[in-house]
Formats: structure tokens, sequence, C-alpha cells
């Protein structure tokens, strides 16, 4: 076991284990948005920093590896400031109108996305910038991200203006469950942005529709496409939703399904990430043949 303080509390937790568990043993709330308890720290948000006694920079603790004696402050005004700076660029220039814990933190750190200006307005061609060719903002007015809402497919949508560049869709995709490869990062800067390879439609792509990019997006820029259509017409209400837990007929691999069902219909399916067999994965069958169960009505005979 290794001891340290976090905010003047002893604690101990197991070798290896990070900052952020230690905080969770004693309690302390961290905010994190791009770190999965299934997945590899990516280190990008950095809304969970926190201050580490005799280190010269914030340390992410969402990877920081404890020490013996390590000493860890969480709520001094240095990490509080770096937060709502964070919190205030994301908000500012992405949409995350979707993002359950958005409201919460943004109060916590009184952040103000509004202090940066209006937003600018769309840009219809940041899907196929160029690295290099970035326009210099006038500094009157906040740069986004949107782009319009990507409906190529029956499945799901992408809706890259709600994309915090948080990269567990790529880590999902890659190597660390999918091993499919259809989406990365491209371009650089504020320019950069999760894409398949040349732009190309998701039909067109080496996606396999497995969504298990869906299951770990934070922000909802990746959607049921049920999702996306209820909520567009005002009929998306989670809080009447219950979630029957049941095995997947598919095959014989065993994996946990969880149908979330409204109005007596099936919505979305996922899968718990704590499950031995699935951590949260699935393939195309288990994710969206619910729409066999309950086909969606298409308006035709």
């Amino acid at each position: 076991m290794v001891e340290l303080e976090v905010d003047g509390r002893p604690v101990k937790v197991f070798e290896g284990q990070t900052i952020l568990d230690a905080c969770r043993k004693v309690g302390i709330d961290t905010p994190t948005l791009c770190y999965g308890e299934t997945l590899e720290p990516a280190n990008v948000c950095r809304v969970c920093v926190v201050e580490v006694e005799g280190a010269r920079v914030l340390a992410p603790a969402c990877s920081r590896k404890v020490e013996a004696g390590m000493k860890v402050r969480t709520d001094s005004e240095r990490v509080r400031h770096s937060r709502k700076l964070v919190l205030e660029l994301l908000a500012s220039s992405v949409d995350l109108s979707t993002t359950p814990v958005a409201p919460d933190y943004l109060a916590r750190y009184a952040a103000e996305p509004e202090r940066f200006g209006p937003q600018a307005p769309p840009d219809p061609g940041r899907d196929r910038r160029r690295t290099g060719h970035h326009v210099e903002p006038d500094g009157q007015m906040a740069a986004t991200v949107h782009v319009p809402v990507k409906i190529d497919n029956d499945l799901y949508v992408r809706d890259y203006s709600k994309c915090i560049l948080c990269y567990k869709c790529v880590d999902a995709c890659g190597e660390q469950y999918q091993n499919t490869f259809a989406i990365h990062v491209a371009g650089r800067g504020f320019d950069a942005r999760i894409s398949t390879e040349y732009v190309a439609e998701l039909p067109e792509s080496a996606c396999v529709y497995c969504g298990n990019c869906i299951a770990v997006c934070p922000t909802g820029a990746l959607m049921f496409r049920s999702e996306h259509e209820l909520r567009e017409a005002g009929a998306w209400h989670e809080d009447e939703q219950t979630v029957t837990q049941t095995i997947c007929p598919y095959c014989g691999v065993g994996c946990n399904l969880e149908l979330h069902v409204q109005d007596n219909t099936i919505v979305k399916v996922t899968s718990p990430d704590d499950h031995d067999v699935t951590r949260g994965n699935l393939c195309i069958k288990g994710r969206f043949g619910f729409q066999h169960v309950q086909a969606r009505d298409t308006g035709t005979d």
C-alpha cells in the first residue's frame, strides 16, 4: 500500500493506483471528462488537474500514479483557476448541452464562457481544413467547432459540434477495444477534429457499427439515431425510462445488455462497464439489434 495525503487527509491506496483513485477513496469529487473506467487515460481535457507539493506543473489526477509521501491539493486557488479556464474554453467553443456533468462543473467553478464574446458563425469548411491553413480570429468572437450533424446511416449520428476531442472514441475504435481504426484525429490545434479516412461517409468507411464509440462518448457527440430523433422532437425523457438487464441472444458469448425503454419502446442498448465479458462493449447485433424487436416507423407500408 502507498500512503499519501489528499487535502491534508491521510489515505492508503494500492501501488499503481492514481491520484484520482485516492481522491475517490476519501470522498473527493474530482471532475473528469476524458477519463473512462474502461480506457487508458488520454490526459487531454485537463479538468481533473491537481497540485502536487514540490511539482512545477499541475498533474492530471486521472493518470498520475500515487507516490509514498505525496501531498496533493485538489481545491487550491491554482487548481480552481485552471479548471475554470479549461471549462470556459470548452463551453465557449463546444456545444455542451448534452454533456450531463457540464452544468454542475460550470457552476462549481463559476465559469464564464460568455466572456470570450458571442460565438463566431459556423465554418462550413471545417471538416476539410488543411493543417497550417487556419484563419487567424479577430478576437471579437469565440471560435467554435460547429459543423452540421452527420446523419448518414440508420444507426447513429455524429454531431461534432459537441466533441471535446477526448479521444475516447478513437481509443475504443482502435487498439484498446475494437481494432477497427475507422476514426482518428485529423488536423492540428483548434482545427483538430475526429474524422474518418479522407472524410468518407460512414457507410463508405471502415466502421463496423459496433457503437463502442457511442458507449464512451461523454458529450453526446456520438448518439443513437433513435435518441437523436427523440431529442429533436422534444420527446427524449430519460427520467421516465426504465432499464432492463438481459443477455444478448445472438450468440453464445453471453454479453449483458441494458435495454433502455421509453413508452414501451426500446430506445437504446448499453452494456455495463463492470461486466467481465463486455466491459461496456458490444457488437453491432448487440448494440443495434433491438431495432428488430420494435422496428422504428419509417413512414412506409
